[in-house]
């Protein structure tokens, strides 16, 4: 209950990229913690939207309307519906806030759908 969690023990225990980890949740959502690196897929999230808050490094979300490009502490939420495909050029470490059962692949799944591994126990 009264459990605190370290982002970077967190980001340690992360090695392969594209495998987000829940680390908390908060009523019905999810905080998850990721490490990005090259491109991911074109996908959207018909029901929700999704939250992206860089923590380390450099990401940039591909909209079909242009690219945002996020940096160290820069938050950006991608809004329910609409397609995007993030990209890390280097790695980035990332911190997502979904509602819980959201699929990392949204509306496209495929080899890249993964499943949500937990850290809240050991962080």
């Amino acid at each position: 209950m009264n459990q605190v969690h370290n982002l970077d023990a967190a980001f340690a225990l992360i090695p392969e990229p594209w495998q987000p980890h829940r680390l908390a949740s908060v009523n019905d959502y999810d905080v998850k913690v990721a490490r990005l690196r090259g491109e991911f897929v074109w996908h959207a999230h018909p029901e929700t939207d999704e939250l992206f808050l860089v923590i380390e490094g450099r990401l940039t979300i591909q909209l079909r309307d242009g690219d945002v490009e996020l940096g160290p502490r820069d938050v950006f939420v991608v809004p329910r519906g609409v397609e995007h495909c993030p990209k890390a050029d280097e790695d980035a470490l990332v911190v997502m806030v979904e509602p819980q059962g959201t699929v990392n692949t949204g509306d496209r799944p495929g080899e890249r759908t993964a499943e949500l591994r937990e850290l809240a126990d050991e962080v």
